[in-house]
């Protein structure tokens, strides 16, 4: 066999294996199933939770929060409605400035919302998803914990 044709025949069966090799690669010892790397963006998410300065901040039911594959977040922070530029690189979500709607709520709705603005505006947060959960760390340990949103 000629040797372009044989560097060509051993390429493609590189492209062929690669993403086979990525998706075993997932697979948990022992548990016999495969963890697969869920989207985060395009996905409504629902804020559970925020823990930051070593508390847990349980989250009112309004607050979600979505990333398109434009780079655009939007949702609610528990009282007001926010938008802001999100940049998604592997793991790493870096979120621009939030601009806000200034409707006042109750005093546990906007301190849920104080809490949540401060651990995304401006920060580069990790991301882990498991099983239709996200959870979001920024550099100060502050962690966004997240479930996906059922289809309405």
């Amino acid at each position: 066999m000629n040797r372009i044709r044989k560097r060509r025949i051993t390429r493609t069966a590189a492209a062929a294996l690669v993403p086979l090799a990525v998706a075993c690669g997932g697979e948990r010892a022992g548990s016999g199933s495969v963890a697969v790397r869920q989207p985060v963006t395009g996905v409504d998410w629902r804020v559970d939770s925020v823990t930051a300065d070593g508390a847990l901040h349980r989250a009112p039911a309004s607050a979600r929060l979505r990333i398109d594959e434009g780079g655009r977040a939007a949702g609610n922070l528990g009282c007001n409605q926010f938008s802001a530029r999100a940049t998604v690189r592997g793991d790493r979500i870096t979120f621009g400035d939030l601009r806000t709607t200034r409707m006042a709520c109750d005093r546990p709705r906007m301190t849920f919302e104080r809490t949540l603005a401060r651990a995304l505006a401006g920060q580069t947060l990790t991301v882990r998803t498991d099983d239709g959960k996200l959870t979001a760390t920024n550099g100060h340990g502050d962690r966004v914990h997240l479930t996906r949103s059922a289809p309405e």
